[in-house]
């Protein structure tokens, strides 16, 4: 009688998206190793560290294919259960504990990743005028007497007039509730906390000095903040870590889905979402040596969508024409009522919105650069999830948003990852040999520089092996196959070339990038056919929109290129020419300047007067909508091949192969070759 094979189950990890089969019984953690998913576990399985925590994610993912619940995990053991319990994470399971036993899609949270990720959201230094939008006063109060009937919170208007000119005043409630113990505790000399001198937030006994605010910027994938002392414009912390929304949905489209198809849908992400920005004002708090209520003001930025959920209001309408938005207007709220935990008083300012794809976190960049104070028309554009393009100068100004998807930051690529430790960020591929050279996070040294095996001392091994690519990575490797003729230009791996790099599976090749020896995994990592075309239709994306503004102002060239956000700041100009991620333009004149979103929020949390230009700029720019401009499929068409079917690059004849094709496209995207002469120079491989 022939045995029965052990079944075999789905897991897919978020938020690395890291999927595969495992035989049914397999521990979490070890099911997370096999595929490249590094879960902290001090302990070996004893369950004495608690550091490998996961979260079973419950419901049907039809993104992802799959059904999961956390019965779908053999049960928690009464130790298991205890320890948990302990550490306040009952809804929590120990990777080193659990057995797969069915299909499962697992919420990997970032303390329990063994490497934590590299904060690439950093703010950039800025000159920043200050005026901020809350600010102390000191004040001596008329002491209540008999026959006096003004009441406390009268006496205190009226000191305030007298000796601060300020009027008009109203005070919050859970002030008014503990004022007069504050007035009568220092012998009615308080301190005044004010916000927009309209609002009486906090009332401190004596003379006190401290006003602290936070800017965050809400991103698809990662959420920055910054913690900032109010009155000097400092910045005391800054804290970056994963959006928690990942598990419901990659791009915002599948997170609009999960709304739309979820009951539950939007109250699980806005709690998501919530409790990291807690986390996120706690650990910045902690660091300056501050208390988390002591944070008086918040300035949020992020997509529309983001907003959309962290204010509680679904984000259905966005999903589909004409895109329309709860509210475009920027916008003040209480953060009790949003359940964030800093002040009791204090308020969260939301930056306005330009149009249903483009948010505030757009409007935020553009506050920080200030393209529209300028004569030189520049292309501003902010790479990620949802990538946000904006052109134009001083006399006019278009935007538009492209639904790039996460393949820049990593997902949909079979080896892709966040930026950690062993992330491979930087690539050569030799054009002759076709071998490729790269640079991992947290390791200096290329890695033809590595000496790998128990023969070579331990100062001379690698500090990090290669465990995936990250998004920069992802971008270099893909134009280096293309540099050293690996791949065509229509993206399709070369038929013609035979190399021990190079495999295939019927008609779909692979590259490998690092080989066994060089990996965490002890299996190469290679680039498939799938991940270069998902490169591809992002950059597509990205390009149609970009062409769809030069059009519409009648430019055939930009002169100057601005690269924001996380990834924007960390490829590098010439392979995102290259790739055809932008359009030609002198090298030079492309520049990376970090985090725009974040400083923008940053600028708007000390400088309220930026706020007002921030809706004044968020009506004056004109948005077109690329999702159903009649030209989009036919740029974004021309724009998969690499770097373009039919668009020049002369900025780059020194670089690119010496035949590429040009595709000469008709009215309906279609078209036939003709190939185009280019002279190869060799250059700078480093």
């Amino acid at each position: 009688m022939a045995e029965q094979s052990t079944p075999e189950h789905l897991v897919i990890f978020m938020p690395s998206g890291r999927r595969g089969r495992v035989p049914a019984g397999t521990l979490v953690l070890k099911a997370a190793r096999q595929l490249g998913v590094e879960i902290e576990s001090i302990c070996g399985g004893r369950l004495t560290c608690n550091k490998c925590r996961v979260q079973v994610e419950e419901g049907h993912f039809a993104k992802h294919g799959i059904i999961s619940a956390k019965h779908h995990l053999s049960p928690a053991t009464e130790e298991e259960i205890r320890l948990l319990d302990k550490l306040g994470s009952p809804e929590c399971r120990l990777s080193c504990n659990a057995r797969i036993c069915d299909d499962a899609l697992i919420f990997v949270p970032e303390e329990s990743w063994a490497h934590k990720q590299v904060v690439r959201k950093a703010a950039t230094e800025r000159i920043i005028e200050l005026f901020p939008a809350v600010r102390q006063v000191y004040v001596e109060v008329d002491h209540a007497e008999l026959g006096e009937h003004r009441g406390d919170w009268g006496r205190l208007q009226e000191a305030l007039a007298t000796h601060w000119h300020l009027t008009n005043l109203t005070i919050d409630l859970p002030v008014l509730r503990v004022l007069q113990a504050n007035l009568r505790q220092k012998n009615w000399c308080v301190t005044v906390t004010l916000w927009q001198d309209k609002e009486v937030i906090d009332v401190q006994p004596g003379y006190q000095e401290g006003v602290y605010g936070l800017a965050v910027d809400i991103g698809s994938t990662t959420i920055a903040g910054f913690l900032c002392d109010l009155r000097t414009g400092d910045i005391l912390a800054t804290e970056s870590m994963m959006n928690p929304q990942v598990t419901y949905g990659e791009d915002l489209m599948s997170r609009v889905s999960y709304a739309m198809m979820h009951r539950d849908g939007l109250e699980k992400m806005n709690t998501a979402v919530l409790e990291a920005l807690n986390r996120l004002a706690a650990s910045t708090a902690r660091e300056a040596g501050i208390r988390q209520r002591d944070v008086q003001e918040a300035v949020f930025v992020g997509n529309t969508t983001m907003i959309h959920i962290l204010l509680g209001i679904s984000p259905i309408e966005l999903g589909g024409a004409p895109f329309a938005l709860a509210n475009r207007d920027g916008m003040d709220v209480k953060a009790r009522e949003l359940g964030l935990r800093l002040h009791r008083s204090a308020n969260v300012h939301v930056l306005p919105a330009e149009a249903g794809h483009v948010g505030a976190d757009n409007v935020a960049a553009l506050i920080a650069e200030e393209p529209y104070t300028g004569d030189a028309v520049t292309l501003l554009v902010d790479v990620g999830t949802n990538a946000e393009i904006v052109l134009g100068n001083k006399r006019w100004m278009l935007s538009a948003s492209s639904p790039t998807g996460p393949a820049f930051e990593g997902a949909q690529i079979r080896f892709g990852m966040r930026a950690a430790p062993g992330a491979i960020e930087r690539v050569r591929i030799d054009p002759e040999t076709k071998v490729a050279r790269f640079r991992v996070i947290g390791e200096e040294r290329w890695s033809n520089e590595w000496q790998i095996g128990s023969e070579f001392p331990a100062e001379a091994q690698p500090q990090h092996l290669a465990a995936g690519i990250c998004g920069s990575g992802i971008i270099e490797v893909v134009a280096e196959m293309f540099l050293a003729g690996i791949l065509q230009p229509d993206g399709r791996f070369n038929p013609n070339l035979h190399h021990e790099r190079i495999q295939w599976d019927g008609r779909r090749g692979e590259y490998v990038l690092a080989t066994a020896e060089q990996t965490t995994t002890g299996s190469p990592i290679v680039v498939t056919q799938d991940d270069v075309r998902n490169i591809q239709l992002a950059k597509a994306a990205l390009y149609a929109g970009v062409k769809l503004l030069m059009n519409q102002a009648g430019l055939t060239r930009v002169g100057r290129i601005v690269l924001a956000g996380a990834f924007g700041s960390y490829i590098d100009p010439k392979y995102a020419m290259i790739l055809g991620l932008i359009p030609d333009c002198d090298l030079a004149q492309v520049t990376a300047v970090g985090n725009a979103a974040g400083d923008g929020a940053r600028i708007a949390l000390l400088n309220k007067h930026k706020r007002q230009e921030a809706q004044h700029i968020s009506e004056w720019v004109t948005y077109v909508e690329t999702a159903v401009h009649p030209d989009f499929q036919q740029e974004f068409v021309g724009a998969i091949h690499l770097p373009h079917a039919s668009d020049a690059f002369p900025h780059l004849n020194h670089i690119l192969p010496e035949a590429a094709p040009v595709v000469e496209l008709n009215g309906n995207g279609r078209g036939k070759r003709k190939r185009r002469k280019k002279k190869r120079v060799d250059v700078s491989r480093n």
